[in-house]
């Protein structure tokens, strides 16, 4: 009887487990943990603003999107990762893809914008005036794009040529040229922007003019990828511009000063400050953060005549912008941000 009496408790224990509800994870849950499409975007100096945004609010990941990101420490290595498809994408100063198709041979399409120049030649203290660059040695990321290309024109402006009048010496991204500058002195100057140029400056090296006083309006950061890549991962592609355009929307909106702020307190490991002081100069002076993460136009065809003057490029005419650039995929994600949830 015992026994008997056991089994039927043991039935009855089986019985309720079916009767008790079962805990199911949303669908949208599911989807975020186990459908992410990953986007590995390759940097210069840590993650751009609007992805650390964009991961912060969960932004990306209600596109579907999980970002990862590389910081190689030129940006020679950069493209040479991007054109063997070590990174998917690239956000960097977009002349680094104008001097891909041109130098390197590499197809790839500019498809954002994000940021214009607000880089500052900065010196040693006792240099006082551009003119007395002349003999000295200055350091850059790499000699034939992008920032480079900008001191050899304010050096032009000023009557020196690269070569003759002074030394230009490849030394690394940013992070490594503001290091150097202080550390060695016969490093006369580099183009460096803030934060960094304001780290410097609060150092006590001196400023010489900002590019847009000096050059006026520069595209500097933007995405772009190998051709080949964004046509065959085109919805994914289009997915991580929309989420980035309303990160992009997020960290503009004056409202969020504050938790920006605080962002970039922590994420660059900066001084409250100068994370302030660095939020007010790309807020609200030119050169900064691009509405809607857009490509300035002009500021684009800066890029391409300076190249053509500098270097010497296309015989010194520059082509149209569309060569380089194809807004297809920007104008889809731009319809596609239009009707997502603003991350607030």
């Amino acid at each position: 009887m015992k026994v008997a009496k056991l089994k039927d408790i043991l039935k009855a224990i089986v019985f309720l487990q079916f009767l008790m509800p079962v805990v199911i994870l949303p669908p949208i849950a599911q989807a975020q943990e186990h459908h992410l499409e990953q986007v590995h975007v390759l940097t210069l100096v840590g993650r751009p603003l609007a992805v650390v945004v964009g991961e912060a609010r969960g932004i990306f990941a209600s596109f579907g999107i999980e970002v990862q990101t590389d910081n190689p420490p030129t940006s020679d290595l950069l493209r040479e990762a991007l054109a063997s498809g070590k990174g998917d994408l690239a956000y960097v100063a977009v002349d680094n893809a104008v001097a891909m198709v041109e130098i390197a041979k590499s197809d790839v399409a500019i498809v954002s914008g994000g940021e214009g120049s607000q880089n500052e030649l900065i010196a040693q203290r006792d240099i006082k005036t551009i003119k007395d660059l002349r003999g000295k040695t200055l350091i850059v990321d790499a000699v034939n794009t992008a920032y480079a290309l900008q001191l050899k024109k304010i050096l032009l402006l000023n009557g020196m040529q690269a070569g003759r009048d002074y030394e230009m010496k490849p030394y690394g991204a940013t992070p490594l040229r503001l290091t150097a500058l202080r550390e060695h002195k016969e490093f006369a100057g580099s183009m460096l922007g803030p934060p960094a140029s304001i780290v410097a400056r609060r150092g006590g090296l001196v400023s010489l003019g900002s590019v847009p006083d000096l050059l006026g309006p520069y595209q500097a950061g933007g995405h772009f990828a190998l051709r080949k890549w964004a046509e065959e991962h085109r919805d994914t592609l289009v997915k991580y511009l929309a989420a980035f355009i309303e990160a992009q929307r997020w960290l503009m909106d004056p409202a969020n000063k504050s938790q920006v702020i605080e962002l970039m307190t922590k994420e660059y490991h900066l001084a409250q400050d100068v994370a302030a002081e660095a939020y007010e100069l790309n807020m609200n002076h030119p050169g900064g953060f691009e509405k809607d993460a857009q490509l300035d136009q002009q500021g684009f065809e800066n890029v391409l005549k300076l190249r053509a003057e500098v270097e010497g490029q296309w015989g010194g005419v520059p082509p149209s912008t569309k060569k380089y650039y194809d807004d297809s995929y920007y104008r889809a994600a731009l319809a596609k941000s239009n009707v997502q949830p603003k991350g607030n």
